[in-house]
């Protein structure tokens, strides 16, 4: 009898200490999940309180109820899929693997990081993060002694200026979108080489032939060039050839494939609306002269921490009105925008300042990717102190070590996440599937009537898209 109770309490013991263990567990559990909350709510909390009442204001619901709206509208499309053999109700899963929108960076510190493992994570940027790249063909650096171009490996050192040929190797690599800057750039601190001779005629047979010679070696390896780079303050320009933008678009169309784009590049979103109409006068008085240009780029510079102080306490800079107002008027062309070069300064390099530099790259990049008119968005200086000279050394997506900072989080939300669609949907009775997704390219899974698993991909860029 004595047994038997002692066998029954030990039985009893043990699943009582499993049941208080499993009430442990699940206390710990709730525990956990509870902080992660309180965790969320207090980064988002803090994320929020890093901004003024005043730039909540200005970048209020009804100026991102509009943005929402755009987004949906531009930047999606109907897909229509047909399946010949498959059954009502079967499961079909669609995933998003490309975009169609170009989201960039420049990649002049390629294989300039410092470390073999710095420069491999700088290298996944282009493919995990961004579609595309400007990689950097400064005459002056690209060509520092005559007939002595630094393409391949083993040219000399040029800080922010890698080979060339390296980069763009990499790039078709990892089937990276590429953007030339610039072949022609009039400021003298980026410009011709300092061998041209002094005088506006001679010099424009170089100009020529620097253009056929990048045409012959890269051909239609790099999509875009920008053709001329910030031609619009001629005030500031060294001695260049007379009329050299029109020349230089008319050497260019001369050379490269029709099937590479040409683009003009200049400006500042901080610009007037006086200096943004001559810019505007630029472009339409060579596209009536006959030149082809494929895309306006527009450049964005908070070159100076302070102002982005500034804006997060609410100062009237850089408000959605002003951006549309630039936007509406560089579109006037019909030419495609390219928001070809963001710098986003944090104004200090604290964790709130951090913060703020993601804050305000939100606002700025879901406001230019709900535009229809604008194809692609390019950050400048992906590290910071990455920068050129003059350029603030907090403004890039990684910190120094190249560890990420919360705007390059804030970006692989956007682009990687919120922005792509990934879906599982089930067939219709006749074998059809329609969904609408951000446009890109996709690849579709499913199983036949056999089981077999199937896939097939599909670009989505306009309505009825599919297969």
């Amino acid at each position: 009898m004595v047994n038997f109770r002692l066998k029954t309490y030990n039985k009893n013991k043990r699943v009582l200490l499993k049941i208080v263990n499993m009430k442990m567990k699940t206390k710990f559990t709730l525990f956990m999940l509870f902080c992660l909350i309180c965790f969320s709510r207090v980064f988002s909390q803090n994320s929020k309180n890093v901004m003024s009442e005043g730039y909540y204001n200005i970048w209020n619901e009804q100026v991102q109820n509009k943005i929402n709206a755009e987004i949906e509208k531009n930047r999606k499309s109907e897909a229509v899929l047909k399946f010949e053999d498959l059954p009502a109700g079967s499961q079909v899963k669609v995933e998003q693997i490309s975009h169609d929108f170009l989201f960039g960076g420049n990649i002049f510190l390629f294989g300039d990081c410092g470390s073999p493992v710095k420069n491999k994570k700088y290298e996944d940027t282009f493919g995990d993060l961004f579609n595309a790249a400007t990689v950097p063909f400064y005459w002056k650096t690209l060509e520092p002694i005559r007939g002595k171009p630094r393409y391949e490996v083993g040219s000399s050192y040029e800080y922010r200026r890698p080979p060339t040929d390296p980069v763009v190797e990499f790039c078709e690599s990892k089937g990276i979108n590429m953007n030339g800057h610039a072949i022609i750039y009039g400021q003298p601190q980026f410009g011709p080489p300092v061998w041209m001779p002094d005088n506006r005629k001679e010099m424009e047979p170089y100009f020529e032939d620097h253009i056929r010679d990048l045409a012959e070696r890269y051909k239609r390896r790099i999509q875009r060039w920008d053709v001329v780079n910030e031609p619009t303050d001629q005030a500031n320009r060294g001695l260049i050839p007379d009329d050299y933008t029109y020349k230089s678009f008319l050497w260019a169309m001369k050379y490269f494939p029709d099937s590479v784009i040409f683009n003009i590049n200049d400006s500042d979103m901080h610009w007037d609306m006086t200096l943004y109409r001559r810019y505007l006068e630029i472009v339409r008085n060579l596209i009536d002269r006959g030149i082809r240009i494929n895309n306006v780029g527009l450049q964005m510079h908070i070159f100076n921490p302070e102002e982005s102080k500034k804006i997060a306490n609410g100062a009237d800079i850089l408000t959605p009105k002003k951006i549309y107002e630039r936007l509406d008027l560089m579109s006037e062309p019909g030419r495609p925008i390219h928001v070809s070069e963001v710098t986003i300064s944090a104004p200090d390099d604290t964790d709130t300042g951090k913060q703020i530099q993601a804050e305000i790259t939100k606002n700025l990049y879901r406001l230019w990717f709900s535009y229809p008119n604008v194809m692609g968005i390019t950050w400048w200086n992906v590290v910071d102190g990455g920068a050129a000279p003059g350029e603030p050394s907090i403004s890039g997506i990684y910190d120094k070590e190249l560890r990420p900072k919360p705007v390059y989080y804030l970006l692989d939300e956007l682009i990687n996440k919120e922005w792509k669609t990934e879906a599982t949907l089930k067939a219709s009775s006749d074998g059809v599937i329609k969904f609408r997704g951000f446009k890109g390219r996709y690849v579709v899974s499913w199983n036949d009537k056999s089981g077999n698993k199937k896939q097939r991909e599909f670009d989505l860029l306009k309505d009825g898209d599919g297969f």
